[in-house]
């Protein structure tokens, strides 16, 4: 059983706090889905975000399908290219939106959300299986910390989606 340790209050300071404790949930259990519900549950509970979950690649429609999240109900397919989902898919970069609303393309799956962040998971030859998603209620949420500790959480997961 594990139980979440959270003393920091400054971000990256709980970043570097939890990233290893998601490291030790994760470690040895070879399920994707698992993983990527207790990270989602780990980052909700660390943030408190309005959403936090997974999207993934579903090759056979040329989509994204909802995968384990954390949140109120969800949108459950993205097309490739389309909202901030699809666009960090298609170009396989991190995508922060400080505010939703003046976003070209975003899908609105909660008027709650007003901004969002968005993290590839990328194969280690660059392949694009899915993509974190976090969606916060209030604007500017996210910034150039979320990314890199959240891209270094991606690259973490890695190895369970190769």
């Amino acid at each position: 059983m594990h139980t979440l340790n959270l003393s920091a209050t400054d971000k990256a300071e709980r970043y570097r706090e939890i990233l290893p404790q998601i490291g030790s949930v994760i470690e040895g259990e070879r399920n994707l889905t698992a993983n990527l519900a207790n990270t989602a549950a780990i980052l909700k509970e660390a943030f408190g975000w309005l959403w936090i979950g997974f999207y993934l690649v579903d090759a056979a429609d040329n989509t994204l399908v909802l995968g384990p999240f954390q949140g109120p109900l969800a949108c459950t397919r993205i097309p490739y290219g389309r909202g901030v989902c699809g666009q960090a898919w298609a170009s396989g970069q991190t995508i922060v939106v400080d505010d939703v609303n003046t976003h070209p393309d975003h899908i609105a799956c909660s008027s709650l959300s007003q901004s969002e962040i968005v993290v590839p998971l990328l194969t280690a030859d660059g392949r694009c299986i899915g993509v974190l998603d976090a969606d916060a209620a209030q604007t500017a949420q996210f910034d150039a910390t979320d990314a890199r500790y959240l891209e270094e959480l991606a690259a973490l997961l890695r190895p369970y989606f190769e």
